[in-house]
């Protein structure tokens, strides 16, 4: 009996390390063996680059000074996107400098920074374990790796080291677990050009560097050019901000301008005017269309017991006003001055007196925010049917941020004519791009013709149709009509005036993103057991249409018998309709197609 029992013992302890074995069997991924671009916050194509994370081109170190591009070598604003539905997450990487700012944390200068996005578009942040040394190891545990959608995991943003190169990463996660790069964002980007404070300095981690917020927040790509100590408004380094494709420029260099008695610089106030406008000029020449922001310095937290602080910021913003009033009265149209008040910061804002701690960092995100969402004409509002987000539900089995990508491919190839905006219904009625299937595609093409653009998606709301307009589905061509349908997906969650405060936010994004076309809002299809609030939702909706000046029919009338329930026979379920209810659809549509 006592062998037995040693043998059993042995055996548990055995198959316990098996387990054990296992467990620790992690597969890496290295974002360089990628066969497309992967690292965001790159301006320049892998193969110019010299190292696979810097900053600036190769060409760039023979261009600029040797403090710049030695700066630029470090991975600050460098994002890598991937999906996962694993419970543990580990990262693996080296870097190659050492920790040149005492008032910073490690995190924040040689750490990365790990945000989940929920399959509804809610941010998510991810605590992990770090241990610093010749490799440097972040283990992210139990996450929760599915939303109720799916089992197919979210996605995860991982930000890299702010003040420090990196020289190679890998990220880990357990064998037999879902693992998916995903690609650089087709985005324009944000693109700023500052110095150690949109760097990053002094955030505890990259992911509360201001930039880094404000890329959340804006959730488009981000290009930091900060540029610690550096940023000057060099002409070298402007010449390279012209090559890149902006959504908008912002300069946030004044901070490394100020004129000191003691500073090596050697400026004037004549000389920060002539960069300002010399640059303002530079950047119009290359991209006449992209939107300017000029930032004021956000001033010194300890001015009100330091005078001269107060005197070397207001100096430089009075000059920065001065440039901006001469570009103005010489004709340069959409720049953008963004005062010093809008950043908020006071005595509880900074480190020392001038970079930011992480509360000083949002408080410079969220001034930018309000500034670049007027200036892009991007508001968000405080329910959730006015702020614009993504989702990956899957329920429908299509990937949707693979579905954004193809109708603007789409649209940059075609130019459509008509625009049909919508959820699964009309996702899966038919035409281009081709879902998952397609119930009434004979009726689409009779109902629509064939230049037509179908911009549903399975399980979309309001605010997700929100965010397609906003990234650029309404973008680069011009269209007749414009034809929607959303709301629907929006009743289970959403009050009559959520819905009502969404819908009026849609229309104004639409309309002034094609104003020459003609917008039809069509009433939210009648569904099983909703036909009454449905009913009164559209009542809304005509007084909302009448007031924005746009068209609204209501063809979901052909589903309804005469007590006002659903036509069970027209459906498949309820809410979609069967190839029969499409064809009634579309036959009610028709006539107001052009």
């Amino acid at each position: 009996m006592l062998f037995r029992s040693i043998s059993n013992v042995c055996l548990g302890l055995l198959l316990s390390i098996q387990v054990l074995a296992q467990s620790n069997q992690y597969v890496w991924w290295n974002p360089q063996t990628a066969a497309f671009p992967v690292v965001e916050g790159q301006a320049w194509l892998t193969k110019e680059l010299k190292s696979p994370y810097d900053r600036l081109p190769a060409r760039a170190e023979k261009q600029v000074r040797d403090v710049v591009w030695n700066l630029s070598n470090q991975s600050a604003g460098l994002m890598i996107r991937f999906r996962a539905n694993s419970s543990d997450i580990k990262v693996r990487y080296v870097v190659g400098g050492k920790h040149a700012l005492p008032h910073m944390p490690a995190t924040g200068v040689s750490g990365v920074d790990l945000y989940a996005i929920s399959s509804d578009g809610e941010w998510r942040w991810c605590a992990g374990k770090y241990a610093f040394g010749d490799t440097i190891t972040y283990d992210f545990r139990n996450l929760s790796p599915n939303d109720n959608y799916h089992k197919h995991g979210r996605e995860y943003r991982l930000f890299l080291p702010l003040y420090n190169s990196v020289k190679w990463l890998e990220i880990g996660t357990p064998q037999g677990t879902e693992f998916t790069p995903l690609a650089v964002r087709p985005d324009k980007p944000i693109v700023v050009y500052g110095t150690s404070i949109a760097q990053g300095a002094c955030a505890s981690r990259p992911g509360m560097a201001w930039t880094s917020i404000l890329g959340r927040k804006m959730d488009r790509p981000l290009i930091n050019l900060g540029f610690s100590g550096n940023g000057r408004l060099e002409s070298e380094v402007v010449d390279l901000l012209g090559e890149i494709d902006a959504k908008v420029y912002v300069l946030d260099c004044l901070p490394n301008l100020t004129i000191r008695p003691d500073s090596k610089l050697g400026i004037t106030k004549e000389e920060i005017k002539k960069r300002v406008i010399s640059t303002v000029a530079t950047l119009r020449q290359k991209r006449p269309d992209v939107p300017i922001a000029l930032a004021e310095h956000a001033g010194y937290t300890d001015e009100d017991i330091n005078p001269r602080s107060k005197h070397y910021y207001v100096e430089v913003n009075e000059v920065l006003k001065d440039a901006f009033a001469t570009l103005k009265s010489q004709g340069f149209q959409n720049i953008y001055l963004i005062p010093k008040e809008e950043f908020g910061q006071t005595y509880e804002s900074t480190v020392d007196g001038t970079h930011p701690t992480d509360l000083g960092m949002l408080q410079y995100a969220d001034g930018y925010e309000r500034h670049l969402r007027r200036i892009l004409h991007e508001p968000s509002g405080e329910i959730s049917t006015t702020r614009p987000v993504i989702q990956m539900r899957e329920l429908h089995n299509y990937d949707w941020e693979k579905r954004h990508s193809e109708i603007l491919e789409l649209n940059r190839r075609a130019s459509p004519s008509t625009v049909v905006i919508g959820n699964s219904i009309t996702h899966f009625w038919g035409g281009l791009p081709k879902g998952p299937r397609a119930v009434g595609e004979s009726s689409w093409g009779n109902t629509f013709g064939k230049n037509s653009v179908n911009m549903g998606y399975g399980w979309d709301r309001i605010e997700n149709v929100l965010w397609r307009i906003y990234h650029g589905e309404l973008d680069g061509f011009k269209p007749k009509q414009i034809i929607i349908n959303i709301g629907t997906n929006n009743l289970g969650l959403n009050s009559d005036e959520e819905i009502v405060a969404g819908w009026k936010q849609l229309i104004e994004a639409i309309q002034y993103r094609q104003p020459q076309a003609q917008i039809i809002m069509m009433g939210i299809y009648p569904r099983r057991q909703q036909e009454q609030r449905v009913a009164a939702l559209n009542d809304k909706l005509v007084q909302i249409t009448g007031e924005a000046d746009v068209l609204f029919v209501n063809p979901g009338k052909v589903f309804l018998k005469e007590d006002g329930k659903i036509d069970e026979s027209l459906f498949s379920d309820g809410l979609h309709p069967n190839e029969k209810g499409y064809s009634l659809l579309g036959n009610a549509i028709k006539s107001f197609v052009k």
